[in-house]
């Protein structure tokens, strides 16, 4: 599982805020494509440890838990790295959210966030690894679209 999908994009409003959303699980089926989020527990910072997430998207149906890692400053900026603990259909899922503040015109005060999306993603049906790169490339681009939306809404 060498190869990941990695894309970016810029959202108009600085990493705090943008970290909030990513953080706030409970309100994931709003505005990502999950039928059901549940923080299932909390690291000593009060960050969300694991988390169970229930997808039901046309065919494919799917519980499974991933283990977050949060080494972020005051300000948002950092990472936000995750691990599958358990799943039914996924072999392997890595991922991570890499935040940078960037002077961005248009942006509350001129600060923005470069948010980096990376994932890897295996499944127990065998796949060409183009199409995995394909899907995750699909993954990667929504996620980052749905979440700079929630942000500036």
């Amino acid at each position: 599982m060498a190869d990941r999908t990695e894309s970016s994009i810029l959202i108009p409003a600085p990493p705090h805020e943008v970290i909030a959303v990513i953080s706030d699980f409970e309100h994931y089926p709003e505005w990502a494509d999950f039928k059901s989020v549940e923080v299932l527990s909390e690291n000593d910072g009060g960050w969300a440890q694991e988390v169970e997430f229930s997808i039901e998207a046309g065919l494919i149906k799917d519980t499974y838990v991933l283990d977050y890692d949060w080494a972020f400053t005051e300000s948002g900026e950092g990472r936000v790295s995750w691990d599958l603990v358990r799943a039914g259909s996924l072999k392997a899922m890595t991922g991570a959210y890499d935040l940078k503040a960037v002077d961005l015109e248009g942006a509350p005060d001129g600060v923005g966030t470069e948010v980096i999306y990376q994932l890897q993603v295996d499944v127990k049906i065998p796949m060409l690894g183009a199409m995995k790169r394909k899907a995750e490339k699909m993954i990667v681009d929504t996620a980052l679209k749905s979440l700079s939306e929630r942000v500036v809404q």
